[in-house]
This record gives structure tokens, sequence and C-alpha cells, in this order.
């Protein structure tokens, strides 16, 4: 599905472009929420968008820092974030909050100098602080009512490139 993302960049933009740290959720975000059982030696396993991959590349390029919190901790995840080069991650907890203040902490970062995707009620408490939130379309109503943006493309299918292109697209940097 081919979209024009430049609107929404426009109409964020003063918000977008004081993001310093891009910090996603895993499950129902990076992935379609889907997870299976791969053995002792793997465990619960996803599916990873390359889009979406990109996109937290793409970042890293153009100076962001990205993050990673997510209530998942398997073998698999582990190896993507750290193919992915991502330097923050918190996993294991659905109680993200503390994994917030942590980063915080480690950045230095104002949260206003944050952008967070999420899609669960227990995202809401780093959606509601950050700088600029986003969240997918089939996020439930309460998460949708904190956020600032709901991405166009669905979760595992190209949800973060979607909202580090408007990132990108404002803060005037090539991919």
């Amino acid at each position: 599905m081919e979209i024009d993302i430049a609107p929404a960049a426009a109409q964020f933009s003063e918000k977008l472009k004081r993001i310093k740290l891009f910090l996603t959720d895993v499950d129902g975000v990076l992935t379609d929420g889907t997870v299976w059982w791969q053995g002792e030696e793997v465990g619960w396993n996803r599916t990873f968008n390359v889009y979406d991959g990109y996109g937290l590349k793409m970042m890293m390029r153009g100076g962001l820092q990205v993050g990673v919190i997510s209530g998942g901790d398997s073998l698999g995840l582990k190896k993507r974030i750290d193919n992915l080069g991502i330097k923050i991650s918190y996993l294991g907890n659905e109680n993200k909050v503390g994994a917030f203040q942590k980063v915080c902490e480690v950045t230095g970062l104002d949260p206003s100098e944050m952008f967070y995707i999420g899609d669960e009620p227990f995202d809401m408490p780093i959606l509601k602080q950050v700088g600029f939130a986003a969240t997918v379309p089939h996020a439930v109503k309460e998460v949708k009512e904190v956020c600032d943006y709901v991405t166009q493309r669905h979760a595992g299918q190209g949800c973060v490139r979607e909202v580090a292109e408007m990132i990108r697209i404002a803060q005037g940097f090539s991919i």
C-alpha cells in the first residue's frame, strides 16, 4: 500500500524536529503479534519486517538513538536487536515504566525529546510522557486517544518505517 506521509510529517513537524530518541515496543508493533514455539534452543519466536528494520537503521544514520522496550524476552528478539545495532533495550517486563525511567537516566534526555510507538494499555504511561506518541490501527481506543498519530500501516507491515519516514522528513536528513 503506497501512502503519502509528507502531510503528516508537515502537520507534526515541530514535535518531530525535537525527537532525539526513537523508542518502540515489539509485539504488536515491530511484529504482527504472532509468536510461535521454536523449541528449547530458541524458545518463542516472531517474524520481523525488513522495512521496519531499515527505518530503525535510518534513524540511527540520521543521528537519533534507537531503543526497544518490550514485555517479550526471547533469543530471536535479542538476535534481531543485536543485528540492527540497537544499543538500548529493556526486555521481559510488561511494567514498562521502570524501563522508561532507566532510558531517561541512561540517555540524559527529557521525555519531550523522545518518540514511542506502542499498542497496548501497558504502553500508555510511556505514550503519555513522550514528545511524540504513535500507535497502530488495531490498538484499543484508549491507546489511540493518548497518541499523536495512528499509523496507516499495520503492525509488522511497515508501521515503524512509516513514522521513521515522518521524523526523517521533519528533521531533513537523507536516507
